[in-house]
Order: structure tokens, then C-alpha cells, then sequence
């Protein structure tokens, strides 16, 4: 039986299959001179080419068209071409589905560039494409080294509910959800599911920090959900976060914990996907044609320093102080109390530290009601760690452990304390200082690969007007 391979096991091994048969599966990229096929089979970015025996040259040219599915059976040969080490010469072809010519015009299947819009309304047919196959390459390395990250620091993986019936930030807007019959007016809940009003998540922290004062370190990854009418670049309404929860961590614990989780996952990818960045690296340059650094050179910056670290309060101080200095004119005006905006946050990133930013400290009343107050009662031991051109990639606290204490914050916040019985209690059966945070992985995925929109970088983008596929 010929054993089949996949093109990147070929051409990682090169010579080592020379003079071998073998059986290679794929899709047609290129068809030239009805005697090179290339064909690429999404297992790498590199395409192989093969040589059509004589025989097959009139029998099948006319079937085969960009997109084509085959099955080659052949001998790999080392290449002439200077493009590949290796060749297949085929001796056997079957055509598994053909792609007409008709058709295959008004698909972004077409040899030549596409819009990013254009692919995205072919999002079914996107995975085939170059730029859009390395960056989900590049997005399953690092799912799995996040996972990989966890397991060997002793964390404990955790599946959190998708369904909930309280908001864990307190604020913004959720995707309700119900069987029943919408036309009834009023809706009587006592009747739905459930029995009572429920959501889908925006977050499984709460759950989180349950287990972790159980089980010590825990961490969620999955979906969750925004129903905030947000059309930037940078939100989806379905994305994927992870969050970590410790006990026993202290605030500083806990950004040394972020800083070291992000540069795993950047080394990781500079090692594993080399081949994938390199192809984004070089278009990026076509694409951004004001950029004055490569997208290598940005993940190495991260790795290069270690991120500058400063509290609210001086982070204000310097903005308010550069605007003098420098003369510039924030669109918001930058005034201690404020929650921070994304021209401030790219200010203190790109102009003034050049780094990424862990800024901490928070004025309590912009942050959740689980914060951890400080000392001085006005701020929280919050912070968000700030990446070059996306800004805040994650956000995260101490908790605050204190029964008295948060159950007031709860009040303060306007919070129902009846539908949080159940976290409030865990306060009240050996509480420990502990922290986490909040990854959104969407949004560092868009920051690794280098794309202008978070949509470019999730199979199938849930947004704002848009859940087609």
C-alpha cells in the first residue's frame, strides 16, 4: 500500500523522499502549460508542484481548474526550479471534485489580490486562501500553547457556563436568551426554561475564582458574548477570552504571571510558525504601506524588555504633562477618574514608552465591583496590560476577598447581591487573597499576526449586523 503524506512532511524532508512513491492529496492552486499543477494541501503555507506525465496532459486538462481536488500517486524527483527542492511526477490522478470555470470567476478562489471585506464575505471559501490559512495555523499554535502554558505551570482546566443569569462586569449590554414565545406580552419567565431570565456570558470569572479557591490555580477558555453595538475593528460580539484565577496571588503575582503567559505565547509562535509569520511579514509590508516596523520585529520588541509598569495615577500625570509638552490634543481630554481611551492607552505604547504598558491601579469607580480596593479607598488593584496599535490586551485585578467589603461594592454598584449569593458565600468559608485576569485571545491573535481587523482573524465573525455562515 503507498503511504500517503501530507506536503508539508514532503517538503520538510525534502531529499529525504527522492525516488520514492508516494501519495499526496490537495487543492489546485495554479495549473501552467497543462504540465505543472502546484498544489497545496493547507498542512503549510509552501505549495508542491507537480509534473504531468504525457498521458494525463490531454486526458484530464480540460477538468482541471483552480480549486480542483486531486489524488497524485507518484515518484518525488529533486527539482530543477529554483522555487522547490523537490517534484512529483505523477503516475496515477484521480479528480475528487472539479471547480467550474463559470463559477470559479466570481469566487475569491481567482489567482490575483482580494479586498479583506471580499474574503469575508466568502468566509466559507477563505481557508483555501494564503493569508487566511497562515493565520489560523497561526491561531491553533497558539491555543494550544496556551493550553500547553497552563498544564506544566499546575493549573487545572476549567469549563465554565455559557449560560448564566447575572452580568459579571456589572455593565454593558447581553445576548438574552429564551424559549419563549416572544409575541406574549408580558413574558412571564416562571414559564421559560430556566424559570428565570437568562444570558449568554460575557464572562466565566466568578465561576473561575469558585474553583480556584478550591482547587488553587484554574483557568476557562471558550466563547463569550457582547451584545454591545461596537463596530470597530477590534470587537466582535462572539469572541474567545481566557482567565486565569489563583488563589493565594497578590496583585503583583498576578502581572508577572500575564507578563510571562504573553511572551510564552510570542516565543512560542516565532519558534512554531516562522514559516507563517514570514509569509504575513512580507505582505504586511504591500498592505501597510506606512508601517516602519516589521511585524518580526514587533514580537521581538515584546520579548526584547521587560513592560514598563506605572500606576493610574502616573499614567494620567504623563498625559497631561505631554500634552503640554508636546503640545498635543487628545480627542477626550485627560482628566484623573477617567477610564482611559484607546488614543491615551496608544499614546503612553507607541510615542512615549515604545513598549508594552502594565498600567495598575485603577480609580475604583471605573472598575467592577469584585475589584480589590486599595488603602487609600479610592482606587482598585486592577490592571491592563497595553500592546502596541491594539491597546488593551488584558485586563485583570486582585479580588477583593473581604465578605463586609464586597458585598458593600456589590450595593454600590447597584448590583443584585441575590443572584451573586453563591460567590459572596465563598467569602465567608476561608477566603484567601486571590487575583486573575482576562486574555481576550481574538485580540492577540490580531496583534501576532499583524491584521488591521479582529474580523480577519476568526473563522467566521459574529458582529454587529453580520452572523451569516
Amino acid at each position: 500500500m503507498i503511504k500517503k503524506y501530507s506536503i508539508k512532511e514532503l517538503l520538510n524532508k525534502g531529499k529525504f523522499f527522492i525516488n520514492k512513491k508516494v501519495l499526496v492529496e490537495g487543492w489546485i492552486r495554479s495549473f501552467r502549460y497543462s504540465i505543472f499543477i502546484t498544489l497545496n494541501d493547507g498542512s503549510t503555507i509552501r505549495n508542491l508542484q507537480i509534473i504531468l506525465s504525457k498521458e494525463f496532459r490531454k486526458k484530464i486538462t480540460k477538468e482541471i481548474t483552480i480549486g480542483t481536488s486531486i489524488q497524485v500517486i507518484g515518484i518525488i524527483k529533486e527539482s530543477i526550479g529554483a522555487k522547490q527542492c523537490i517534484e512529483l511526477h505523477s503516475l496515477e490522478i484521480n479528480i475528487y471534485g472539479s471547480v467550474p470555470s463559470s463559477i470559479l470567476q466570481k469566487t475569491i478562489l481567482q489567482p490575483k489580490k482580494h479586498s479583506f471585506e471580499k474574503l469575508r464575505k466568502q468566509a466559507h471559501l477563505r481557508f483555501r486562501t494564503n493569508i487566511f490559512s497562515c493565520i489560523m495555523r497561526i491561531r491553533h499554535h497558539m491555543a494550544f500553547c496556551i493550553h500547553k502554558y497552563f498544564h506544566e505551570n499546575g493549573f487545572f482546566y476549567l469549563h465554565t457556563p455559557i449560560i448564566t443569569t447575572s452580568n459579571c462586569e456589572g455593565s454593558g449590554k447581553m445576548f438574552q436568551i429564551t424559549t419563549i414565545d416572544l409575541k406574549n406580552n408580558p413574558i412571564d419567565y416562571k414559564k421559560d426554561f430556566f424559570k428565570c431570565k437568562t444570558y449568554l456570558s460575557v464572562s466565566g470569572q466568578l465561576e473561575a475564582e469558585t474553583a480556584a479557591l478550591g482547587l488553587g490555580k484554574v483557568y476557562t477558555f471558550g466563547p463569550v458574548f457582547r451584545a454591545e453595538n461596537s463596530n470597530t475593528s477590534r470587537h466582535l460580539s462572539e469572541f474567545w477570552m481566557i482567565e486565569p484565577e489563583i488563589a493565594f496571588y497578590h496583585l503583583e503575582e498576578n502581572m508577572n504571571l500575564a507578563e510571562d503567559f504573553l511572551k510564552f505565547i510570542i516565543r512560542y509562535i516565532l519558534d512554531k510558525n516562522m514559516e507563517d509569520l514570514s509569509f504575513l511579514n512580507e505582505h504586511l509590508k504591500k498592505w501597510k504601506k506606512k508601517e516602519k516596523e516589521s511585524l518580526l520585529k514587533k514580537l521581538e520588541l515584546v520579548l526584547k524588555f521587560p513592560f514598563q509598569r506605572i500606576s493610574y495615577t502616573e499614567a494620567v500625570k504623563i498625559l497631561i504633562q505631554e500634552e503640554k509638552k508636546q503640545k498635543i490634543k487628545f480627542f477626550n481630554p485627560v482628566v484623573w477618574g477617567m477610564d482611559l481611551q484607546s488614543e491615551h492607552e496608544q499614546y503612553l505604547v507607541d510615542k512615549y514608552f515604545k513598549i508594552p504598558v502594565i498600567v495598575f491601579d485603577y480609580p475604583s469607580c471605573i472598575k467592577a465591583f469584585y475589584m480589590r480596593i486599595n488603602n487609600d479607598g479610592k482606587t482598585v488593584r486592577a490592571m491592563d496590560i497595553l500592546f502596541p496599535e491594539i491597546g488593551e490586551v488584558i485586563g485583570g485585578s486582585q479580588r477583593e476577598e473581604r465578605y463586609e467589603i464586597l458585598l458593600q461594592r456589590i450595593k454600590d454598584t447597584n448590583t443584585d447581591k441575590n443572584k451573586l449569593w453563591w460567590y459572596l458565600d465563598t467569602r465567608r468559608f476561608g477566603s484567601v487573597p486571590h487575583s486573575g485576569f482576562g486574555l481576550g485571545f481574538d485580540r492577540l491573535v490580531q496583534f501576532i499576526t499583524g491584521m488591521n481587523n479582529i474580523r480577519d482573524v476568526i473563522p467566521f465573525p459574529r458582529t454587529p449586523n453580520n452572523a451569516e455562515f
